[in-house]
């Protein structure tokens, strides 16, 4: 976390925050605050919104508190996939508002979006562990993943994820194909007449948009017998080749007259050009009189349209009967023979996708069993972990461990076999049960700084913040908990809430928070060498600050 900056939250006007890397140990006496920043970082985390949280006499409360996750984040993949624009790299900002009048609202990167995303991008960033807000650590439902980061099972479960995806697209293939089969083998009598009539049809790829324009020519061949006997005789009548033959040969007279022969004179040329046009047109009318002729031999009597005709019809009424369009009868055809074949011979085909099934289901099964096993394996070595955090902390008499329950049939699957949940007892022969039930609320924050400390690895939230990890216990066991502080802020930004000199002393950065003036507000202050000294030995001998508690306080520092 970058900054958390609060605006008229319940005593807090204007209060601006920039923790640093490391420890940081927040303190002051009872009723100065310290309880309110953390209410304020819970609301901005996406907890419950209460107009009661409006400073009096202004018109809303706000908090804004900004980080910068890696570009690796998973913060990032979840804006990613709701919409919310924010680069991978840049920093993010969490803000919501609390008004007097309406509705409060939330904000990511200064873009609206609901709290229940507010919530869950804060979970990732941030967790919060205290006696009455215990983080994820708390909820079952982050066992399994806790436990598979501790086990590094990265390889594993995707392994497991893509067994289970072909186990589902072959259950989906065989299902399918016993659906098919069962349809077709209902329809099984329709199928073989069907199948029947189209093999008799025999119909080609856009036989019937050919036959319609076929059809058109052929309806109108009366009218073209009728044109071509016409034109027929009108040539017969007319005799024009021996018209023409005769001029023909009155132009060649003129042409051998003498003198005509070879001039260039303008009567001999005209002559000339006369006879080159008479024989021109004695050929186009042979080759007029040809073309009639072969229209007179083409096959266009109505034996030819009824043929036709009754084809198109046949494949139109097929059309309408299958549903399809007629120009893709051949289509329907092979899809047709491939059920009939299916409903015929098609066991072995399901038979083929039923072994292909068991083979994907057998995949996906020992890709559970090695995920499984590497759970178990991982329980182990994390319930030892625990319980060397344990005794430290003054809880030797509980045992926690990681219970693997067997899942349903039908609830296994991507992510293996079994749910996981962190257990606990309190005492040897009680019975073990869920942690938040079953520790009291002073060993809560020790259960949940145990638990973090042996799963240093596991979680996103690159901020932990713990709640008076220390209450109700001091000495040595407070001198542990300030050790585990300052172990878990060597990878994470920490910051505690603390009454225990001991926890003070091993920060990093020291805040002392404090009431100011006589309106009741808070007051922030970073306290340097001289001050904190000053402030552990508050903490050490109460009201009245001694020699040998700033003595005390002195050796704290210099042992942390």
């Amino acid at each position: 976390m970058l900054s958390l900056s609060i605006r008229d939250f319940v005593l807090i006007s204007r209060l601006d925050l920039s923790p640093g890397e490391g420890f940081t140990a927040l303190t002051g006496e009872t009723g100065a605050g310290k309880s309110i920043i953390l209410d304020a970082l819970s609301l901005v985390l996406g907890g419950a919104a209460d107009r009661s949280f409006i400073r009096h006499g202004a018109a809303q409360a706000s908090v804004a508190a900004e980080f910068a996750p890696p570009p690796d984040h998973p913060v990032w993949a979840l804006l990613a996939a709701q919409g919310v624009g924010a680069g991978e790299g840049d920093t993010l900002t969490l803000k919501r508002l609390v008004r007097a009048e309406g509705p409060a609202r939330a904000f990511i990167n200064d873009q609206p979006v609901g709290a229940a995303l507010l919530a869950e991008a804060g979970e990732l960033l941030v967790e919060v562990h205290g006696q009455h807000a215990a983080s994820g650590l708390m909820r079952p439902a982050t066992h399994r993943r806790l436990l598979d980061q501790f086990a590094g099972n990265d390889a594993l479960l995707a392994a497991c994820a893509r067994a289970q995806a072909a186990r589902m697209e072959a259950r989906a293939a065989r299902a399918a194909l016993e659906a098919d089969a069962q349809s077709a083998a209902e329809a099984r009598g329709w199928l073989q007449e069907t199948v029947a009539e189209l093999a008799k049809l025999a119909p080609q790829p856009g036989e019937a948009t050919r036959l319609t324009a076929e059809r058109s020519q052929l309806m109108q061949s009366e009218r073209v017998l009728e044109a071509v006997a016409e034109a027929t005789a009108a040539l017969s009548a007319a005799d024009a080749e021996t018209a023409l033959a005769r001029a023909s040969r009155a132009a060649e007279r003129i042409c051998r007259l003498p003198g005509f022969e070879g001039s260039e004179r303008a009567l001999p040329q005209a002559a000339k050009a006369a006879c080159e046009a008479i024989e021109r047109a004695m050929i186009e009318v042979r080759e007029a009189e040809g073309a009639i002729a072969r229209l007179q031999r083409l096959p266009l009597d109505a034996g030819d349209l009824e043929g036709v005709e009754g084809r198109l019809f046949a494949l139109r009424a097929t059309g309408r009967k299958l549903g399809c369009d007629p120009d893709a009868l051949n289509v329907q055809w092979d899809a047709l023979a491939a059920k009939l074949e299916l409903a015929e011979a098609g066991e072995l085909g399901i038979e083929a996708a039923r072994k292909a099934e068991r083979a994907a289901e057998a995949r996906w099964h020992n890709a559970a069993h090695a995920l499984s096993q590497a759970r178990r394996a991982a329980a182990g070595r994390l319930e030892t972990a625990i319980a060397a955090e344990l005794a430290p902390l003054k809880l030797g008499r509980a045992t926690i461990r990681a219970a693997l329950t067997p899942l349903a049939a039908e609830e296994a699957g991507a992510s293996g076999a079994e749910r996981v949940e962190f257990e606990a007892e309190t005492n040897a022969g009680a019975g073990f049960g869920p942690l938040r039930k079953v520790a009291s609320g002073g060993e809560l924050a020790r259960v949940s700084l145990a638990l973090k400390c042996a799963l240093a690895e596991a979680g996103s939230a690159g901020t932990l913040i713990f709640d008076e990890a220390d209450q109700g216990v001091g000495g040595a066991v407070a001198a542990a908990i300030g050790e585990r502080l300052v172990r878990l802020s060597a990878q994470r930004q920490v910051l505690a809430v603390t009454h225990s000199p001991q926890v003070a002393a091993a920060a990093d950065a020291h805040w002392l928070v404090e009431k100011a003036g006589k309106a009741g507000g808070t007051r922030l202050t970073t306290l340097d060498a001289g001050t904190r000294q000053e402030e552990i030995a508050r903490m050490l001998s109460g009201a009245e600050i001694t020699d040998e508690a700033r003595a005390a306080a002195g050796r704290l520092l210099e042992d942390a």
